[in-house]
């Protein structure tokens, strides 16, 4: 595959959501992808549309071996995509610090729900969360439900 990515090594940390979509982007245009997947995830890799393009890898990231595995993998990449909760990364050795003690010109990209800090930092973040929390759901449905549901 070509694409104006072509040359460009990417490492994504397997989880759900944003990460395996952004992978699944740079994929498409010509970066190439590598998932690291849990062992226990092996061969069941998610949606076929997240996973195009990418080639994947499994690795136990709570074993120290494993983990120096990938991070031999951080020295000839470009980027690494990850969306763990805040310290998760850095509790395994590969945050962004520590992947940059290894490869210098490295990007590092975070995905999270809520940021690296604040109230809900902390807390799980998908599409029903961030609609939630904006008021949105509130406006959704017929008004009749809606007093339905207050009157209750």
């Amino acid at each position: 595959m070509t694409g104006p990515l072509t040359g460009i090594s990417v490492i994504e940390l397997g989880g759900i959501g944003p990460t395996p979509f952004a992978g699944m982007m740079l994929a498409d245009l010509g970066a190439t992808v590598t998932r690291v997947d849990r062992p226990e995830r092996a061969g069941q890799l998610g949606h076929p549309v997240l996973t195009r393009g990418k080639r994947s890898i499994t690795a136990d990231l709570k074993n120290p071996d494993d983990v120096a595995a990938i991070r031999q993998l951080v020295q000839d990449a470009d980027v690494l995509i990850e969306g763990f909760r805040p310290g998760v990364a850095e509790r395994l050795g590969l945050g962004p610090e520590d992947l940059a003690a290894v490869n210098p010109r490295l990007v590092y990209g975070r995905m999270t729900g809520w940021g690296q800090d604040g109230p809900l930092a902390a807390e799980p973040g998908h599409d029903i969360n961030y609609i939630a929390v904006a008021g949105v759901l509130g406006t959704m449905g017929s008004p009749t439900a809606s007093r339905r549901c207050r009157s209750t």
